[in-house]
């Protein structure tokens, strides 16, 4: 059973760049070299170090022989999967209607364990424009090991596939570049590409605009947040902390904001930037309250990056060491406990005092947390960390404090929220639609002219869909070394929010206004037909960087 606008949206055929529209020819750059640790990216890359960045233009006809084509979803979900999928089943369709594609299923783990499915038109069909990943999956096994290379060959010459596009984050296509180094230093015949997803908005660079889906979880989580404000301003009685997805760079949040007009947002890399200790935040989010309820207006917003928690300098040095002392050194995995309690006294009894300090000063089910819960690369569960609780219950205990001082004389009563699940499998905005099926389509292009270790990109995106630009970018050329568990790895470079850029300007411009007023937008919900101002806007962030 669909739903009518799931009946509806099927129907919509998203737009092209021009010159994917008809035949193309690659157009090379000069050559690339990475962000950073040239030398040691460079030895470790040999084979797909310092290739040109690809631009296409139009062409003329050419014949194609049939080629097959396998993909694979890696990650957490964001909107506009299903439109890449369908856009790079379109486009190795028109190259040549022979030519297949084979999803694995529910991530690299599909690749390693022979698991996949083949797409056909009425398989297609039924995602178009959708969202979520549910076509064949997700999941997050990392491709690093040379078994699970020489595994994934198997299954690739099986199935007579000549190339594999991976789609993910920075890990993920980091994984995709190493992965690509290996099959073209075995000279197997396989080529890589990437295509650029996370919601997150931290895959980008002066050659990715914006990582698919981080337009629609936005504009969903700016529809609740006005909601929120609608509700907040109706009652007059709650301030509303809502804390947002982004543990490694605050550009939901802050997007959020230019679409919303909270009374406050915290930018993670702001208060590292300023050094900013957990009291310094708290002081800054009571005067705010405090303010207002001075004008009568005990109510207010506040959006909480999920990461804000580890960019406290303090809490970030202590973070940084637990990540060192939870992982074994000859193995680079976590270490394992017999119970939390001996995790516990381990973890107390091996960081530094400072660190210890830290640590034992926050409320302990926050400590509990950070000695406690770890991902599967064994780092601290940021998203875990209710932060948002903990700083309404810090603003509490200060205003309290204040008020026996005389300083404050209103009321605080807190609600909390945490958007997170709600924004990623969102149906993809007009904009998502389109810039997914552009880059997946532009992958076929990719393939098509022989590139291996690339990822596909579409630029000039503020303007007209046929308007934008379509290419490629070696993935070498986003890297850098970092230390990851213990060791150092070449990682394609996290993207944080730049405190001079012209999107937070304009935002730090504006938010004390903000904070004093109730100058709240309420976006309502994602819009797909009717005028282009309420349709096809791209976000208040591309918006602001292109200007």
């Amino acid at each position: 059973m669909k739903s009518a606008l799931q009946i509806a949206r099927a129907a919509y055929q998203p737009k092209l760049p021009k010159a994917l529209q008809g035949p193309v020819v690659a157009k090379e750059g000069k050559p690339t070299q990475s962000v950073d640790n040239q030398e040691e990216i460079k030895a470790l890359f040999p084979n797909t170090y310092g290739m040109p960045v690809i631009t296409f233009e139009a062409g003329e006809e050419t014949t194609t022989d049939p080629f097959n084509v396998g993909i694979i979803l890696s990650g957490g979900q964001a909107p506009g999967g299903h439109n890449v999928i369908s856009g790079l089943y379109d486009g190795v369709k028109s190259l040549n209607k022979d030519s297949k594609l084979y999803g694995f299923l529910m991530g690299p783990g599909g690749l390693v364990d022979h698991k996949y499915v083949e797409f056909t038109d009425q398989f297609i069909d039924e995602y178009r424009n959708t969202g979520g990943f549910d076509i064949i999956g997700s999941g997050r096994t990392k491709l690093e090991k040379e078994a699970q290379f020489e595994s994934g060959i198997e299954i690739l010459r099986q199935l007579g596939i000549k190339a594999l596009v991976i789609i993910g984050g920075d890990d993920s296509n980091t994984n995709a570049c190493v992965l690509a180094e290996y099959y073209a230093a075995k000279k197997y015949g396989v080529q890589v590409i990437g295509c650029p997803k996370t919601i997150d908005g931290d895959l980008k660079n002066e050659q990715i605009e914006t990582s698919f889906g981080f337009d629609t979880a936005c504009k969903t989580y700016s529809e609740l947040i006005g909601n929120i404000q609608r509700d907040c301003n109706s009652a007059r009685k709650y301030w509303h902390f809502i804390k947002l997805m982004g543990r490694s760079a605050s550009h939901i949040a802050l997007e959020c904001a230019l679409q919303t007009q909270p009374n406050a947002c915290l930018i993670s890399e702001e208060v590292e930037a300023k050094a900013m200790s957990l009291d310094d935040v708290v002081t800054y989010l009571a005067e705010i309250v405090a303010a207002r309820a001075a004008e009568g207006n005990n109510f207010g917003t506040v959006l909480v990056p999920e990461g804000l928690i580890e960019f406290i300098p303090a809490i970030k040095k202590l973070i940084a060491e637990l990540n060192e002392v939870l992982t074994d050194p000859e193995t680079g995995e976590s270490r394992v406990f017999a119970s939390k309690d001996e995790q516990v006294r381990f973890v107390k009894g091996n960081i530094a005092k400072e660190n210890l300090e830290v640590l034992e000063s926050l409320p302990k089910d926050v400590e509990l947390q950070l000695c406690l819960d770890r991902d599967p690369h064994g780092n601290v569960q940021v998203s875990l960390i209710e932060t948002e609780k903990l700083l309404s219950a810090m603003v509490a205990k200060k205003l309290a404090q204040w008020k026996e001082e005389g300083k404050y004389n209103g009321k605080f009563s807190a609600q909390h929220h945490f958007f997170g699940y709600e924004g990623r499998c969102a149906a993809p905005s007009n904009y998502d639609a389109d810039y997914c099926y552009s880059l997946g389509f532009n992958a076929s292009r990719l393939i098509a002219n022989g590139k291996t270790g690339y990822m596909s990109i579409i630029q000039n995106t503020t303007a007209p869909a046929a308007e934008w630009v379509a290419g490629g970018v070696p993935i070498t050329m986003m890297m850098n070394m970092e230390r990851r568990n213990g060791a150092m790895k070449p990682v394609i470079r996290k993207a944080l929010v730049e405190l001079d850029g012209a999107p937070f300007r304009f935002f730090a411009s504006k938010r004390a206004e903000w904070a004093k007023e109730t100058a709240y937008v309420y976006p309502g919900p994602i819009q797909y037909w009717g005028p282009t101002e309420v349709c096809d806007q791209p976000t208040k962030t591309l918006q602001l960087e292109k200007r």
